[in-house]
């Protein structure tokens, strides 16, 4: 008989979102415990900044460019290597995802992926490995499992929470999609995922080996959650987050020294749609707004904690815990606040692609509890629940078990960005290695992926397409020993310029060759 495996992830949540890692401001205790049990992962990355991709490669243990899901929008081959499928068939697991899954696009009105219409069909799997499935969006969005329950149960509710890319104002400082939201907190998607997970973890005889994907939606935005626990922090107490340069004078300082499309987001000559509101303008956010949003992340922080903790004690309370491995992720972070911007994209910095990644191996395991500080990815988690279950790691796997000590020979994290709208065309490749972050911008294409004039049309934009080329020069540097905020680029810093090859060098020397024929971006997100 295996270990048990209990995989938590959240949703755009930041490395120093949780006490354990540096966080002061979210009461976090249960992960705290998690990690001063287990193994914390010091410089842990995602493979991608955006959701789709990031989850992607958790399930195949894949980079990017070999799974193919290079953007959101781009779905996950139903023939795609699934480590859950292997956990079943190879060491005979019980296999559940509850909650956010996102292999496939989400605006999908023609109900043409099976995420989407498992809610309105009453289904729940078997599906890319899973035998159950339960799943949740950002709120009573489309026809998920949760968007279901709510509206059949409890439909005066579903007007409370804010439509996920629309940039509505809120709050008390019209923060973009912000509310203070009416929903009793046990209706709430936080607590709904968890009440499912602990009903699912019910249905299982004693000696079942099971791997259990509980999946939170949040913090991703919109931000509103329940308003009896959204003022359990004030926002007007808050300070800027340490990575707000303070001043619009200052941000634009900074980024002036970025490549162009960091200040031309800034000051509303290039629109993120990939990554956030495509009407939300950086310069235009008060410093008040910046502090009423980071008050409901921690607030949402707080309350995965508490639900966490709940399905923690469900499973002390089967008698599971001497024998379950947890791991804590998410598949991206959130700028919240840092160098003046918000949300996601084409932004390889470590608010994005640096992750919190806790592993509390089994009591029964006898590990001892560590730090480690050599980088570590999410295509590294597959091949560790194959390590824990007793099954052979296959050779798609592209990553190797975490390591459960300091010390290891592990060297290097690499992630990608590829655009999926045909007017941006931007593709980033990054290294961490030694302390720096290296990012080269290859070629800007044109053409290719989602066509976004029709998205404008319907929307009646009528501001222009974004107009940002890179050929190929252009590129970031840091030293975050020196610099931990990443604002001094020393990408053409001549000092710097041996360093900067060496980096390039090894990126190129350690990227899988890429997918062909290329997956197609076949909605927006």
């Amino acid at each position: 008989m295996g270990r048990k495996i209990l995989f938590i992830t959240t949703d755009q949540q930041r490395y120093d979102a949780l006490g354990c890692n540096g966080g002061r401001i979210a009461r976090t205790p249960v992960a705290d415990s998690l990690a001063a049990a287990g193994i914390n992962y010091r410089r842990a990355y995602n493979q991608n900044t955006v959701c789709m991709p990031a989850r992607s490669t958790m399930i195949t243990g894949q980079y990017v460019r070999t799974h193919g899901v290079f953007s959101n929008g781009v779905p996950l081959p139903l023939d795609a290597p699934s480590v859950a499928a292997w956990l079943h068939d190879r060491a005979g697991y019980r296999t559940a995802l509850i909650g956010k899954a996102h292999f496939e696009p989400m605006f999908d009105p023609a109900g043409r992926w099976a995420e989407n219409c498992m809610g309105r069909e009453g289904a729940h799997g078997p599906h890319r490995g899973f035998d159950w499935m339960e799943l949740a969006m950002h709120g009573p969005m489309a026809s998920f499992h949760y968007s279901m329950w709510l509206r059949e149960n409890y439909p005066a509710e579903v007007g409370g929470f804010v439509t996920m890319l629309s940039g509505t104002a809120g709050g008390d400082s019209g923060a973009p999609e912000v509310a203070y939201n009416p929903v009793p907190r046990e209706h709430y998607h936080t607590d709904w995922v968890a009440d499912r997970t602990i009903a699912y973890l019910r249905t299982l005889s004693p000696g079942d080996d099971w791997f259990v994907w509980m999946s939170f939606p949040d913090p991703h935005h919109p931000w509103d959650p329940p308003a009896s626990e959204a003022r359990r922090i004030n926002w007007r107490d808050l300070d800027l987050p340490p990575g707000h340069p303070g001043s619009r004078e200052k941000i634009e300082k900074i980024l002036a020294n970025k490549p162009r499309h960091w200040l031309d987001w800034y000051q509303g000559r290039f629109r993120n749609e990939e990554g956030g509101a495509w009407n939300f303008v950086p310069c235009q956010m008060t410093h008040d707004q910046v502090r009423e949003i980071n008050a409901l992340v921690h607030v949402q922080n707080e309350l995965i904690d508490r639900a966490c903790g709940r399905v923690l004690a469900a499973v002390a309370a089967r008698g599971w815990d001497a024998d379950t491995d947890v791991f804590f992720t998410t598949d991206h972070g959130e700028l919240q606040g840092d160098f003046g911007l918000l949300f996601k994209g084409p932004y390889h910095v470590d608010a994005l692609m640096r992750v919190p990644l806790i592993w509390r191996p089994a009591p029964s395991a006898k590990l001892s509890a560590a730090e480690v500080s050599e980088p570590v990815g999410h295509l590294d988690l597959a091949p560790t629940f194959c390590a824990i279950a007793g099954a052979p790691i296959p050779d798609w796997m592209q990553g190797s078990a975490l390591p459960t000590a300091a010390g290891s020979p592990r060297e290097r994290a690499i992630t990608e960005w590829d655009s999926q709208f045909a007017q941006l065309g931007m593709h980033l490749r990054s290294i961490y290695r030694d302390g720096f972050v290296c990012t080269v911008y290859e070629p800007s294409t044109r053409g290719t992926g989602f066509d976004l004039s029709l998205a404008y049309q319907a929307l009646r934009i009528e501001t222009p397409l974004p107009d940002i080329r890179y050929d190929g020069t252009e590129g970031e540097l840091y030293d975050l020993r020196e610099d931990p905020l990443q604002w001094r680029n020393l990408w053409n810093d001549a000092g710097h310029a041996r360093l900067k090859s060496d980096l390039i060098a090894d990126l190129y020397g350690h990227l899988p060759p890429e997918r062909t024929p290329r997956l197609t971006v076949d909605a927006p997100a």
